[in-house]
């Protein structure tokens, strides 16, 4: 379970970093698979680390997702009520014995995806668009810190080779079964890459996946009782992790470089087909031949 989840935010910020000429279909397929790794972690994490305690608390929670659920609905959304209900749901979700993270994804989902009231832009997304800064600059950092619970002063060789260790971060290195999914949907299930792409194209986004991070490290201290052995856990995924984030970092560079480079010799190309189709030929009286340019809207002679 530890390495069932890709970090959304490091997976994207290493994107933004190297791969800046990369196709969109590349960028979705990598946002998508992490969004999907995400949401089976989640559902890992309550269906195996979850221990349900006194039924009541599941009550509360219902109602906090029907408030909830109105009080988003409104044309004037009362942000003091709304606040109160969400840490509400997570303290009810918590005492519920339910991973108290599954309060966040609740109320994700009952939170409106289109436009409301003349809205431009779907509630979901604004609300996501606001609370991007404070997660990826505050609670993110945090987070990653007070979960990696490594000691540095303590690492030795012979960690580096522990069973746990290695096994997390050989389980991290999920471009294997990536690429194999990759290719028994394209050559067996009858599917197609997006124009101009091939399989194989997909595998330094595959690479990227390989970064755990946040929710790897939040299974691993869940996953094990002993703690030395989520100690072990966790220091395996910091490890894969970075060693994923060199890996596709250097992948991603080299593939964003050879992309550019294609569409500037298209461009280059495209740009001299047109120079051609704008030279036009004029046959004078006395049979001079006369070979013309159209520049824009200017015409040299």
């Amino acid at each position: 379970a530890v390495p069932t989840a890709t970090d959304i935010a490091f997976s994207l910020a290493v994107l933004a970093l190297f791969a800046k000429a990369l196709p969109g279909s590349i960028r979705a397929f990598l946002m998508t698979l992490a969004t999907v790794d995400d949401l089976l972690a989640i559902i890992l994490i309550a269906v195996f680390f979850s221990s349900v305690n006194a039924w009541y608390w599941f009550l509360g929670i219902a109602v906090c997702a029907v408030v909830w659920y109105f009080l988003v609905r409104m044309r004037k959304v009362p942000w003091l009520a709304v606040a109160i209900v969400g840490v509400l749901a997570w303290v009810m979700m918590f005492e519920a014995g339910v991973h108290p993270t599954l309060a966040g994804v609740l109320v994700g989902l009952l939170t409106p995806a289109h436009e409301r009231f003349g809205e431009k832009m779907p509630r979901a997304e604004r609300y996501a668009d606001k609370l991007q800064p404070f997660s990826a600059l505050l609670a993110l950092p945090i987070f990653a810190l007070f979960a990696t619970g490594v000691h540095f002063e303590s690492l030795t060789l012979a960690l580096f080779v522990s069973p746990v260790v290695v096994a997390v971060m050989v389980a991290l290195g999920k471009p294997l079964g990536i690429m194999t999914t990759a290719w028994l949907s394209t050559h067996v299930g009858g599917l197609k890459m997006a124009k101009g792409l091939r399989v194989r194209d997909m595998f330094p986004a595959a690479c990227a996946c390989g970064i755990g991070f946040t929710v790897s490290f939040l299974i691993a201290s869940l996953a094990y009782q002993d703690a030395e052995l989520s100690a072990e856990a966790r220091f395996g995924v910091l490890v894969g992790s970075m060693v994923a984030a060199v890996i596709s970092g250097i992948l991603l560079s080299h593939q964003s470089k050879r992309f550019e480079l294609e569409d500037g010799t298209k461009h280059k190309h495209h740009t001299g087909d047109e120079d051609a189709m704008n030279e036009v030929e004029t046959v004078l009286e006395d049979g001079t031949v006369v070979v013309s340019q159209i520049i824009g809207t200017h015409q040299e002679q």
